[in-house]
């Protein structure tokens, strides 16, 4: 099936782009293509969980959670891992759960989980602040809590589903004040707000996203997740247009084009771009062939050959790495599975990934499990 739309080369870097790209040219020789990822999973649920957690069916902890876990937190009135308006869809809260992992590691919903994706508008840290009860006696409660929990540590031993749980009420309350703050755009400027599209209706959705995720990186966040899960305007399934191609992406991308340019080009302009890691992309790719649904034609699901793209933190701006055979259906050089790419962020974020293990039930676990190379060819 041939593409419904022109390519073009764009940038110093001669990247190819689609003419549905308005925006993201402007950012192409930031961007490090991965054209080679590939997977064995073609369902929704299996493919998400593989890309969250390095494991397509058992519960294991999330890529952030790992994160969290390995490099701690930034900023400790505010979570050290945050989903933005993320999808109860396809694992769910399992795709940002920390599984074995200490509790506080687990990723934060900033907007309830819900279908379609919550309005980023409407997402907040819900409950922040007691209606009834003073911050004086709050510390009160906390310290008395405390007192208890060492009490029974010492007579029983350490329990860390009751550590974590105390651990939660105490960042709930240094988040009152930090949180209201992060979270509040009324700040930005007219310039920045229309840098990510906030004063178009067709982009202000995901722009705030994005422009939520930039707020919560400078403050220390170390780990956001941001997603796109549904068009707004059009009743498909996120980007699953296994019919009505043409219509659904053209949609989808004028939603996130500007947002996503947005993004690098604040994160570069702040300084934050070069200790930063973006990382772009879906849990598995289309086919290259069409498929009939009820409408007019799509693509159906193809994990063998697929591209992601990552920018800043440490990889080659303007990069391509791997390739595809010649209709584009398998990956044949520099094949990168999901066990492949988590390495290499985690080797981005300067963690081994065979050294960042957690023991349970007798034996040590990390995200890549016994797998994993690192794709060294896109460090900088």
């Amino acid at each position: 099936m041939a593409s419904p739309w022109q390519f073009r080369r764009v940038g110093q870097s001669g990247a190819w782009m689609s003419e549905l790209w308005q925006h993201l040219p402007k950012v192409a020789d930031e961007l490090c293509f991965i054209h080679s990822v590939c997977e064995t999973n073609v369902a929704h649920g299996g493919a998400c969980m593989k890309l969250h957690t390095g494991e397509e069916a058992l519960l294991r902890p999330s890529m952030g959670s790992w994160v969290s876990y390995g490099l701690g937190t930034e900023n400790s009135n505010l979570p050290g891992f945050v989903t933005i308006c993320p999808t109860s869809l396809h694992g769910g809260a399992n795709n940002f759960g920390s599984a074995f992992l200490p509790a506080e590691h687990q990723g934060v919903p900033l907007g309830t989980p819900g279908y379609p994706n919550t309005q980023a508008k409407d997402a907040q840290f819900h409950y922040i602040n007691h209606p009834d009860i003073a911050r004086s006696e709050q510390v009160l409660q906390l310290e008395l809590l405390r007192e208890l929990h060492e009490r029974d540590q010492h007579r029983h031993g350490f329990h860390a589903a009751m550590d974590a749980r105390l651990k939660s009420f105490e960042l709930a309350f240094r988040m009152q004040m930090a949180a209201p703050e992060a979270t509040d755009l009324s700040s930005e400027t007219e310039a920045t707000r229309e840098l990510y599209g906030l004063d178009d209706p067709e982009t202000e959705n995901f722009g705030r996203e994005c422009l939520l995720a930039r707020r919560l990186a400078e403050r220390g966040v170390r780990f956001i997740q941001v997603s796109h899960a549904h068009s707004l305007k059009f009743n498909n399934e996120q980007w699953d247009q296994h019919s009505h191609l043409e219509k659904g992406h053209s949609i989808n991308v004028r939603q996130i084009d500007k947002p996503i340019t947005g993004l690098l080009l604040d994160l570069k302009a702040r300084g934050l771009l070069e200790d930063t890691l973006v990382v772009w992309g879906g849990e598995f790719g289309r086919t290259p062939t069409t498929q009939q649904g009820k409408g007019p034609v799509g693509r159906d699901h193809h994990p063998d050959g697929f591209t992601m793209w990552l920018a800043g933190g440490g990889v080659k701006p303007g990069f391509r790495y791997g390739a595809t055979d010649e209709y584009g259906y398998h990956a044949i050089e520099d094949r990168c599975t999901i066990h492949d790419l988590h390495a290499t962020i985690l080797h981005l974020l300067g963690l081994d990934h065979e050294e960042l293990t957690f023991e349970y039930t007798g034996r040590d676990f990390s995200l890549t499990d016994v797998h994993g190379d690192i794709a060294h060819r896109i460090v900088s």
